[in-house]
């Protein structure tokens, strides 16, 4: 078979192929961040097409790192029945389902964090909205914990893995970048040190889950930021990380003060604007031993099929998916057309108004309006 259509395992968690939907805002949770029917339904439809695994969109562990209206959370044990309902309906399909957990840090603001965001220091920065608060320990501390509680109920509520987010800007990657990470204490200075609260992070998540449930990183292989992370920097987290017993690491890049070079890129016409991590994800490749996914602009099956052919375990996409939600089906059945998705970034802006992301070129060319196919 393939490699791209294997089965594979990441300890228990077995994936019926090297696909991964990557995390991405839906914009479909109420206000508790609780999911709702939309979003079960939307994750049941990614089950059906075919993705072997199904990363959520970013689940906020305190209402202090929440970012964006509709967005989920794992902040509460009120939330149990709606999140079993999701994993049940991915699970009926056949599918796997991990839940990515996160804490905004200076990325979110005062309207939404409910007060002055926190963050490793009080500095100004492009990616952030409004000069945020400096963490103190003991603040920290209770973070850490957030993400300990946060682990315990996604493997109580029947995710098959738990992922953190330490990329794209959000409190892990403050921590581990030096632009935002001015501190003077044992969380600042060296990159040792820019890691603690990745450690103890991680470790809090592991102590919540035991050894045998599988915890996995995003992280970015490059801020492509000036004075942020560098891949030589990003290299070493992941040497840690392998030491501590990560399961898996996805490498992403970019940040939204990024410009051109950020997380979410659009122009992505042709097979050589894919795959714009896979040069950090092979950096990375070569220093660790763990399974890894990278994401970023992946649209055709010959570059999908030619990552996982070169020694990347899993290629992860998400736009491509709102789209196409059958596209790892349509692959697999023999039809290797690329992705349909243009890369316009459109689906993101109906979000906040609309209820949740959907392709709108798709919408319109349903509705039979006219669109421009070379358009983003």
């Amino acid at each position: 078979m393939e490699r791209l259509f294997e089965e594979t395992s990441i300890k228990a968690m077995v994936l019926r192929n090297r696909i991964v939907r990557s995390a991405t805002w839906e914009g479909m949770c109420d206000s508790d961040g609780s999911p709702t029917e939309k979003l079960i339904n939307c994750y049941r439809e990614l089950a059906r097409g075919g993705v072997g695994l199904i990363i959520t969109g970013y689940a906020y562990v305190r209402e202090d790192g929440k970012q964006l209206p509709g967005k989920m959370g794992i902040h509460t044990d009120s939330l149990a029945d709606s999140m079993r309902a999701l994993t049940r309906a991915v699970h009926e399909e056949g599918g796997s389902i991990c839940v990515q957990i996160v804490h905004a840090g200076g990325q979110t603001d005062t309207r939404h964090a409910g007060r002055r965001p926190l963050a490793p220091s009080a500095v100004e920065a492009d990616q952030f909205p409004e000069v945020p608060e400096e963490l103190s320990k003991e603040e920290i501390a209770r973070i850490v914990q957030a993400f300990r509680d946060a682990a315990r109920r996604a493997k109580e509520w029947g995710f098959d893995a738990v992922q953190i987010h330490g990329a794209h800007g959000y409190l892990v990657s403050q921590f581990l970048s030096p632009l935002t990470n001015r501190r003077s204490d044992e969380y600042g200075g060296d990159i040792g040190n820019r890691c603690r609260f990745m450690v103890e992070t991680y470790n809090a998540v592991r102590a919540a889950v035991g050894d045998e449930y599988p915890v996995l990183i995003k992280i970015n292989g490059s801020d492509f930021l000036e004075g942020g992370l560098e891949t030589e920097d990003a290299r070493y987290a992941c040497r840690v990380l392998e030491s501590l017993g990560i399961d898996a690491i996805e490498v992403s890049g970019g940040t939204p003060a990024s410009g051109e070079q950020g997380p979410v890129r659009t122009k992505i016409k042709k097979p050589e604007g894919e795959a714009y991590n896979l040069p950090n994800a092979r950096a990375i490749k070569g220093d660790v031993n763990v399974p890894l996914m990278v994401v970023g602009g992946i649209r055709s099956y010959e570059v999908a099929s030619a990552i996982v052919g070169e020694g990347i375990d899993y290629v992860s996409l998400s736009r491509p998916l709102i789209r196409e939600p059958n596209l790892p089906q349509r692959w697999a059945s023999g039809d290797r057309a690329p992705a349909r998705c243009i890369s316009c970034n459109k689906c993101f802006r109906p979000g906040i108004k609309e209820g949740g992301i959907y392709c709108v070129v798709e919408a319109k060319e349903k509705a039979g309006e006219k669109t421009q196919e070379n358009e983003g």
